[in-house]
């Protein structure tokens, strides 16, 4: 019993560092206009917006969707390469 509560331990300190390691990583998506930071945790970090796109709503609702997936793209490849260095 005791075992298994010393690997839960471990497993939680693990995915904490993983977590951190996770949250140095930063990616940009863009698309039309619009930028989008994210960071390994897929948290957004700062979003910036070209006043021509504001114009017009539905590309901005595009744009922004295509920045999002671009840059969850780009983190996805991010962090699985941090997970095969960190084991």
């Amino acid at each position: 019993m005791f075992n298994k509560i010393k690997t839960i331990k471990n497993l939680r300190q693990q995915a904490k560092k993983m977590q951190n390691a996770l949250s140095e990583i930063i990616e940009i998506g863009e698309a039309s206009g619009v930028t989008i930071a994210l960071d390994g945790n897929q948290e957004v970090q700062r979003v910036e917006i070209s006043d021509d796109v504001l114009k017009n709503k539905e590309r901005l609702e595009r744009a922004i969707k295509d920045a999002m997936n671009n840059g969850l793209k780009k983190i996805q490849k991010q962090m699985a390469k941090k997970m095969q260095e960190m084991g």
